[in-house]
């Protein structure tokens, strides 16, 4: 059998190849910055492709696209904004309904958007965000007595990511804290003149590649997620592998399971910031907590098996 796999998202699709049986033949098509790549060149080869499966990462052009070259069986992997945001655009709700109808398969990585996937396919289900066991898996919290390190991981995005709430949260704790962030979003100059409100001291760092945030977290007592709409996204998930207490809100009715909490104000967010970084039994187990559910749910060796029962039963 071989796989087509085309386009990626936050690594999910490559850290799915990564641990799909070895005799599984695996082509993975994925777009370079040029003009051409993001244009024809990639239509050109999805159409030169040849597989027996095909997963499509985003509803968008490249799943319709496959679809239009009649590539079959075609399994359309939905990963929260195309569904969230552009369902609502006419621009490409157009589109990605006709993906959704086309496709032989839908999985959704957040259980938030399944039901606008069901309303075009009665295949659509959950399939969990996976993380690499051998880039993220626990270490040691840094013993720090002079501050503690707090790694605020998500861009700088306040509508959808709420950091602005999150440095709100941390400038109301006293005890000397060492924020760590990228300096990148669309909200990085906003942010920025906000810590200097705040009088906050953080040091804005330029982005690292993925095989390297662990280091990041590692080195953190603390990481904060989002604060915004309410998914689970990788970097709280890589983070939990990595055996840090992570803050990050969700919309607990979707992820009942999970170990992290709905966010609903500053003031709780700033207890809980104080609460994980103080408190050692609490911290502890936190940590306990989180490693156990995202080992279980989030495994990338695990989800690689489900995969490929869901590859096998297409082709049946």
């Amino acid at each position: 059998m071989k796989l087509v796999m085309i386009n990626d998202c936050a690594f999910v699709g490559a850290t799915l190849l990564k641990y799909l049986p070895e005799d599984l033949e695996k082509q993975h098509i994925i777009r370079s910055r040029s003009f051409w790549d993001k244009t024809s060149g990639i239509a050109l080869k999805i159409l030169k492709s040849k597989g027996d499966i095909f997963h499509v990462n985003y509803l968008l052009q490249d799943c319709y696209l496959a679809s239009k070259f009649g590539k079959k069986p075609l399994i359309g992997h939905a990963h929260g904004s195309d569904l969230r945001d552009q369902l609502k655009k006419k621009k490409w709700s157009w589109m990605i309904k006709n993906n959704l109808k086309k496709c032989n398969k839908i999985i959704v990585a957040q259980p938030t958007i399944l039901d606008q996937a069901l309303e075009f396919n009665d295949t659509a289900e959950y399939f969990p965000i996976p993380y690499d066991p051998e880039i993220f898996f626990p270490k040691p919290i840094p013993e720090n007595n002079e501050s503690k390190n707090v790694f605020l991981a998500s861009s700088h995005n306040f509508k959808n990511k709420g950091t602005d709430k999150l440095l709100e949260a941390v400038a109301c704790i006293s005890e000397p804290i060492k924020i760590k962030s990228f300096a990148s979003g669309k909200d990085l100059k906003d942010a920025k003149n906000l810590a200097r409100k705040l009088n906050l001291k953080i040091d804005f760092i330029q982005n690292v590649p993925h095989n390297r945030m662990n280091k990041l977290y590692w080195e953190s007592n603390l990481v904060l997620g989002s604060s915004g709409i309410g998914q689970l996204d990788t970097i709280a998930i890589e983070a939990m592998a990595c055996g840090r207490p992570v803050i990050h809100s969700i919309l607990k009715k979707y992820f009942p399971e999970c170990p992290i909490e709905q966010l609903v104000s500053i003031d709780q967010t700033s207890q809980l910031i104080y609460k994980l970084l103080f408190d050692k039994k609490d911290r502890k187990q936190r940590i306990k907590n989180q490693l156990s559910y995202v080992e279980s749910t989030h495994q990338a060796t695990i989800l690689s098996k489900k995969l490929f029962k869901i590859y096998n039963e297409l082709k049946k």
